[in-house]
């Protein structure tokens, strides 16, 4: 499938997409764990000369060796394909496709391609497209632009929960060109321009923060009329931070919990409890209330863009962490077994 040319294969011309997007379109032989379905195709903007962002724990940074079009992310391959036929197989399996996704990197070309493969997309399908952009070179106006070329939802990667954390991981610790201050601007003139819930931040946990601090920032961004995304820290081989451990699942599960909460308005953050150690012991809800949020399953289910019908179709099947009883997100409704090693996940009977 990979049809990489050295010096040739870039884009608007070419694209790279997950390895989940490769195997549904067909570009790829394999099974999903418990028959997962993908509903979105994720696609990756690329270049020879690479992203020049330098980010500690991310596959495609500057920093790691080894040619760009090989770098893995968020723990799978994406491999590379000409942009037309990924289109003519979009257009093959219109049926199960729910959203498409564009992921630009730090390469000043982004903007203009991102552009071009939007109008592309939006006048062959009449399927939703998110844009998740690298605001250190995307402009306000750039965004209204991206809206006009038909993009419905803006991703913003923030990360980090701290300006502290952000700053060692992507700013000046790093010698990256990223700017805590810039990435929460462009997320304010998203929202404003896209709309309230058309416009958000993926967070990743398990990066040094307390969880008190993930909630707290969880609570900003919904506050600001945007939304989160949540994905679990894992170690990519050759990156600045390969030898740093994945948070513990407890930890996982009830920032999840908390999200979710606080996504469907059932408390707030300054309703939560923490221990001394800033662990949440509260999240502000009855103990008969809490039970049936954690038996809906529906807070531990991937979070991303939704499709056109209201549910979630950006699941990533086994993106931050390996399919079985320990995957961080489920891409499908957790069944009563699923819930109930939930339940043990989250330590409940010794937290709450």
């Amino acid at each position: 499938m990979e049809h990489y040319q050295e010096g040739k294969s870039e884009s608007p011309e070419y694209l790279r997409m997950s390895l989940a997007a490769a195997m549904a379109l067909g570009f790829k032989q394999g099974l999903f764990y418990r028959n997962a379905r993908l509903y979105c195709i994720n696609l990756l903007l690329t270049y020879n000369s690479g992203c020049a962002a330098r980010c500690a724990y991310c596959g495609l940074s500057g920093k790691r060796s080894g040619m760009y079009h090989k770098k893995s992310f968020i723990r799978v391959t994406w491999p590379t394909c000409q942009t037309a036929k990924v289109i003519e197989r979009i257009a093959e399996h219109k049926q199960r496709v729910k959203r498409i996704c564009i992921s630009q990197i730090t390469n000043k070309r982004s903007i203009g391609d991102t552009l071009t493969i939007c109008r592309q997309l939006r006048s062959s399908f009449d399927i939703p497209v998110s844009l998740l952009i690298s605001p250190t070179i995307a402009t306000q106006q750039d965004l209204k632009e991206f809206k006009t070329a038909g993009a419905d939802k803006i991703g913003v990667a923030i990360d980090l929960a701290t300006p502290v954390l952000f700053d060692q991981y992507r700013g000046s610790g790093v010698g990256g060109p990223h700017c805590w201050e810039t990435y929460l601007k462009r997320l304010t003139q998203a929202v404003d321009i896209f709309g309230e819930r058309n416009a958000g931040a993926h967070l990743i946990t398990g990066m040094g923060e307390t969880e008190k601090q993930m909630v707290e920032i969880i609570q900003m961004i919904q506050d600001m009329g945007g939304w989160t995304h949540l994905f679990s820290f894992y170690p990519e081989p050759g990156s600045s931070m390969s030898d740093h451990p994945m948070p513990a699942m407890d930890h996982y599960r009830r920032i999840q919990l908390a999200r979710y909460i606080m996504d469907e308005n059932l408390s707030r953050a300054e309703r939560f409890a923490y221990d001394q150690d800033e662990r949440i012991v509260d999240f502000g809800l009855t103990s008969q209330k809490l039970d049936q949020v954690i038996d809906s399953g529906q807070p531990f289910r991937t979070s991303g863009c939704e499709g056109e019908n209201g549910e979630v179709a950006c699941n990533r099947p086994f993106a931050n962490s390996r399919p079985g009883p320990r995957m961080r997100n489920y891409p499908f409704e957790p069944n009563r077994a699923d819930i109930l090693l939930i339940r043990k996940q989250l330590n409940i009977t010794e937290v709450f």
